[in-house]
């Protein structure tokens, strides 16, 4: 006979699947939905600054792809100024959406390289992106940075990459630059996992 439990059962915890795409980013799971996908323009057509292409690859602890994640991108333009804080160029958004490839986990987007930031009590910022990522098992949203390799001197004095104590992880946030380039692979954990801050 079977003991009686008397306790509730453990419910199913929310995550952000499996629908990530089909909500999301409909254009890329292959519905044509709107007339022009929601978030894949990230700077606009009008964007001053030194345009360049972000590739990389979401992987998991075993280097296996993460399949159905969606990374959102934030950033300022060129003179360091996010749109609704300051003047930028007109059709600046500042903010896109990719999915990376369900096969390989790879993701490219093309923006233009931003500006130094000024951050609280006026502290500069080195130039950098902000990511956020959702995927199915994944129930709270992962913020991180990605910062530029050819910004040493600048990203020596980021606030943000000194509150990091393990200096080593900082290299986890520096994109590579390959001509206007730059590579950057988010790892969501194990050796070289990628640094997730808690906002």
């Amino acid at each position: 006979m079977v003991q009686a439990l008397n306790y509730l059962k453990e419910t199913a915890s929310q995550t952000a699947g499996p629908y990530v795409h089909i909500g999301l980013a409909p254009g890329d799971a292959g519905f044509d939905i709107y007339a022009r996908e929601l978030g894949r323009d990230i700077t606009g057509p009008n964007a001053l600054g030194k345009r360049i292409t972000v590739t990389g690859r979401v992987i998991d602890g075993t280097g296996a792809p993460v399949k159905d994640v969606l990374i959102e991108v934030w950033q300022a333009n060129a003179k360091g100024v996010y749109p609704g804080s300051g003047d930028v160029e007109d059709g600046f958004r500042g903010w896109g959406r990719v999915i990376p490839d369900f096969g390989t986990g790879a993701y490219s987007f093309e923006t233009v390289k931003p500006g130094a930031v000024q951050g609280r009590n006026d502290r500069p910022m080195a130039p950098h992106l902000n990511l956020w990522l959702v995927a199915r098992g994944i129930n709270i949203g992962l913020n991180t940075r990605m910062y530029f390799d050819d910004e040493e001197t600048a990203n020596a004095a980021d606030p943000v990459l000194n509150l990091i104590e393990q200096t080593h992880r900082r290299n986890t946030l520096i994109a590579r630059a390959e001509g206007n380039t730059y590579h950057f692979d988010i790892r969501l954990q194990g050796d070289g996992e990628t640094v997730f801050f808690d906002l």
